[in-house]
């Protein structure tokens, strides 16, 4: 059966399934699909025009409008096509002058894209996507124009079609498509200008398009304020004499502690920072919300008379030399603000911290995390008011979103640009001309481009900033050699627009408000997550002249970029396939915030997630160590769940330690005293069951710890009414793990052979010995604490096996109820199991280069839905094994897929769902002079898109 063929007939299937009746549900692959923006579902109209666009041989888009934001959000995906060759066309509308010149200016930069503009007779309001992948055609058509906000927050309802290239569908919408097309205009800068004369002076585009109308003044508190706020009175009626609130840049930290002061109403208040700047716009902003008198705030400096002054605005420099801070009682201050907090540590502030006694103290700062060892959380009595991280308050609406572009940086001498690149090569008229090209093409938001540039070294900076002048975008360099007023100046200059850019290394990473920014490029190495949100950060304060803030990140080949995800997504989970997952579907972001990655710097991340060893020790004792201080105690493993850090499994990979009450005696000072035989147990659960792939043997265990024992039947009621499966096959699998027969001979040399449940008289039973490890407290604890973390964990789990998770090939024999677990050699690529009557087969898509011939198969995806597969070497179509998967259906036995992408992703594969044999499609070949079966296998469910493409992609 051809590929053509085969398309036809899912397509078929999908149709019956869609217009006849929706029992015929064994193919959809094809079927039509609604499509509307849903944030709950993290689905979004953008997501598949995304999808369908990288799988493009051309397209052709009729929109009646576009933004900017809209143009923006498709612009890698379309720069990627430009790389394969990949063309396609655009038209739209001049419809009552909607379309800003600005985004019409924005589609000519795109160099595979030919625009045209339709006559203005026809009042062309059209909303349709054509995409043409060849055999498979696609048609979106519905309300989305090619808008940020129709795409991704609007409420918009369409419809998704799928056809050959011979349905009348698509050949009359192509049709209609060209007639319009001929009609109209080629769009150019004379015809953008001539339309800009016939528009109306003052248009109100589209609500989506006003970024005005998003801008808010600070004169009243924003949802976070009011909510931090009520926390900090609440913690003062509590007692609380000091409190922090972490808030992520630009959400209006200094305006919150003014609106408190406010409430507070202190007869003597004091604000400490570290820099003389941001004294200044403190208390202008202080006196704006509180409406004190001009000489009730000031500055403190030497020789100021104070003694009449009840708010005062201080550099921690200052104050904590003794000939200044001596001049204050210990208690003069009812109430004293830390800005910018995490640098507590530092001595100067302990000294002034360690000098006052205030009725009350507030720390305040984004980035609370330290590498130096200092505590924060314990100068402030690990009391946090309120938090709110950067994905939240960009959600809340309360920053202006940004469009990330992970781009690819230039190839010096063959390589990647990394750490050991010349000088010369950083500022050489290849990447200048590189670094033009791309930052023009991403752009920005509005009339004219305020950028700030982010460099490895200082002499870069300053080059860069002297050839960008060069070429008409003035550009100045600062750094920390710079004054004060020459900084201050300078970033005059960008606000008023006298300049395009500034370039700089480190010295805005913060405590610097420059709200007009709608432009971050970064030129280096991602060291920091918390840098790397610092830096971004800067363009994320709302703004009347902006919509979003661009942000353009050029990846090079370091073995930092794993950071990126991690400062993106504020994922500190440490999880490889978290990562990857956030990379392939980085547009499921709510809002019009939205991350794209060009391919070849999508592939540098994958990379550098694949070779870092996110559980080596050092990590390890960090993330630790970090949860320890933020909580004031010991963590438990439920511990990082609920704080969103890492993931506690991690702990556990590559032999790190074997039970998490090692984890606690290697880095804490806590004693845990344990017998020999309870840390076994231990060390068993956390082994089986801790990954909560299958949740019977935790639901189990759990119920035998609370009542000693339980019956079958009750169990089996419990597992039904929480929606799980109670079939015999797999409470028997259950049994033999936990009667511990399912282990390999080298493991129960480890665990033993006692079974720590039985089954007696129709009840499970705990062993003896568990029996007495439940005595003991700090047992139960460590227990309890793999139980609530594998039920937790579970959660991602809904069936026993989950399409789209990963699995390892010992997970897959348990889960498909095999009689015991067996050596990865004895399964290698299938294995047929007689007692469970099925066959999981393993694919590493990408073998290593060093794999033998003879067992280097070429397994292939045809589609997201069939795979060419080849058998084991030396086989016919008489070989028992050959017959028993073409006679699959037949016989029952069960043949499910499992697909790697390479070994480099550390042996778990994506479980891809049940498949059977193509009929007809057996066939006997030879591989190295040995014969072979090849065969076509069709999942019953599609492969995801963006997985799709990451396994098959090399």
């Amino acid at each position: 059966m051809t590929v053509s063929n085969q398309f036809e007939k899912n397509l078929l299937d999908s149709l019956r399934f869609s217009f006849i009746h929706n029992q015929y549900g064994q193919n959809q692959a094809y079927a039509p699909k609604l499509l509307i923006n849903q944030d709950e579902k993290q689905r979004y109209v953008l997501l598949d025009l995304q999808e369908e666009l990288a799988k493009a041989e051309s397209f052709y888009f009729s929109v009646a409008f576009v933004t900017q934001s809209g143009i923006a959000l498709i612009k890698s995906q379309l720069s990627d096509l430009n790389d394969q060759g990949v063309a396609g066309k655009i038209l739209i509308s001049p419809y009552l002058g909607f379309n800003d010149p600005l985004a019409m200016k924005e589609l000519l930069k795109l160099k595979n894209v030919e625009v045209r503009l339709a006559p203005e007779a026809l009042q062309l309001h059209a909303k349709v996507y054509l995409i043409d992948q060849g055999v498979r055609q696609v048609l979106i058509s519905g309300s989305s124009n090619l808008t940020g906000n129709a795409l991704k927050k609007n409420y918009e309802w369409n419809i998704k079609l799928t056809s050959t290239e011979h349905g009348d569908l698509i050949s009359a919408s192509k049709s209609e498509f060209f007639r319009i097309w001929n009609q109209s205009t080629v769009l150019t800068e004379d015809v953008i200008e001539q339309y800009s004369h016939k528009r109306q002076a003052k248009i109100v585009v589209e609500v989506e398009e006003s970024a005005k109308s998003s801008y808010v003044t600070q004169l009243q508190p924003n949802k976070m304020q009011e909510a931090a706020l009520v926390a900090l009175q609440n913690k003062r009626l509590l007692g609380e004499k000091k409190s922090l609130v972490i808030s992520a840049t630009g959400t209006g930290k200094t305006y919150l502690s003014a609106f408190d002061i406010r409430n507070y109403k202190p007869d003597r208040f004091l604000f400490l920072v570290h820099r003389e700047q941001i004294l200044e716009k403190a208390l202008e902003n202080f006196q704006e919300v509180i409406g004190f008198e001009d000489g009730q705030g000031a500055i403190y400096r030497p020789g100021l008379n104070f003694d009449t002054i009840p708010y005062l605005f201080a550099t921690i420099q200052t104050l904590s030399r003794d000939e200044h801070l001596k001049r204050f009682a210990s208690d003069y201050f009812d109430y004293i603000l830390i800005d910018e907090v995490h640098k507590a540590g530092a001595n100067s502030y302990r000294k002034i911290l360690d000098y006052f006694e205030p009725d009350f103290l507030l720390g305040m700062t984004a980035t609370p995390e330290r590498t130096d060892g200092q505590n924060i959380y314990e100068l402030f009595d690990y009391q946090v008011a309120y938090e709110i991280r950067l994905q939240e308050a960009l959600e809340s609406d309360l920053l202006c979103p940004f469009i990330y572009y992970g781009v690819t940086d230039i190839h010096v001498d063959g390589e990647l640009l990394d750490d050991k690149t010349d000088f010369n090569s950083l500022i050489s008229s290849t990447r200048l001309h590189h670094l033009i090209q791309k930052i023009d093409y991403y752009g920005h938001s509005g009339e004219q481009v305020r950028g700030l540039v982010f460099c490895s070294r200082k002499e870069e900076a300053a080059e860069l900033a002297r050839l960008f002048t060069e070429r008409g975008w003035p550009s100045k360099s600062l750094s920390g050699d710079d004054s004060q007023q020459t900084r201050q100046q300078v970033v005059k200059d960008l606000e008023e627009g006298r300049l395009f850019y500034i370039f700089t290394v480190d010295i805005f990473n913060e405590g610097i408000d420059i709200p007009s920014v709608n432009q971050v490029v970064m030129l280096r190495n991602t060291q920091s997550s918390i840098v790397f949100v610092q830096q971004l950060g800067r363009g994320l304060r709302k703004h009347p002249d902006k919509e979003y803030v661009t942000i353009i990140d050029f990846i090079g080949n370091y073995k930092n970029n794993y950071l990126i995800p991690i400062a993106l997504f504020g994922d500190h989970s440490m999880n490889k396939e978290n990562y990857r997952r956030e990379v392939r579907e980085a547009a499921a972001v709510k809002g019009l915030t939205t991350v794209n990655f060009e391919e070849v710097a999508k592939k540098q991340i994958f990379a550098a997630i694949a070779n870092t060893n996110f559980s080596s020790m050092a990590v390890l004792r960090n993330s630790f160590k970090e949860l320890e201080n933020r909580l004031g105690r010991v963590p438990m493993m439920m511990d990082f769940l609920n704080s969103n850090q890492l993931d506690p499994v991690t702990f556990f990979e590559n032999n790190a330690f074997k039970s998490y009450h090692q984890v606690v005696e290697k880095f804490s000072t806590e004693a845990v005293l344990l017998s020999q035989n309870e840390a076994l147990v231990l060390q068993f659960l956390t082994f089986e069951i801790l990954t909560g792939k299958r949740i019977h043997e935790a639901l189990l265990l759990q119920e035998l710890m609370l009542r000693g024992s339980i019956s079958k039947s009750a169990l089996k009621q419990l597992l039904v009414e929480n929606g799980h499966s109670s079939a015999e096959d797999v409470l028997a699998s259950m049994e033999r793990v936990l009667a511990l027969r399912f282990l390999k001979g080298a493991e129960k040399k480890i665990y033993g052979e006692e079974p720590l449940v039985s089954l007696v008289d129709g009840r499970y039973i705990c062993s003896d010995s568990l029996k007495e490890a439940f005595k003991n407290q700090i047992f139960l604890d460590f227990y309890q604490d793999i139980l609530d973390v594998a039920l937790r964990k579970n959660l991602a789990y809904p069936h026993i096996l989950t399409i789209g998770q990963r699995y390892s090939r010992r997970d897959v024999l348990k889960l498909m109820n095999f009689e015991k677990d067996e050596p990865p050699l004895n399964i290698g690529g299938y294995k047929i199991d007689k007692f469970s009557n099925s066959c999981p087969i393993f694919v590493t898509y990408h073998k290593a280069d060093d794999i033998s011939e003879t067992i280097k198969y070429e397994d292939e995806f045809l589609s997201e839905k069939t795979l060419k597969w080849f058998s084991k070497n030396k086989r016919s179509l008489d070989s028992a094994d050959v017959k028993q998967i073409l006679g699959a259906k037949e016989s029952g036995l069960r043949l499910e897929l499992f697909v790697i992408k390479d070994d480099s992703e550390g042996g778990e594969f994506y479980y891809l769902g049940p498949l059977g044999v193509l009929e007809g499609t057996a066939q006997e070949t030879e591989r190295n002079g040995e014969s072979i079966v090849s065969m076509i296998f069709e999942l019953q469910q599609s492969v995801d898109d963006s997985l799709y493409r990451y396994i098959t992609e090399k």
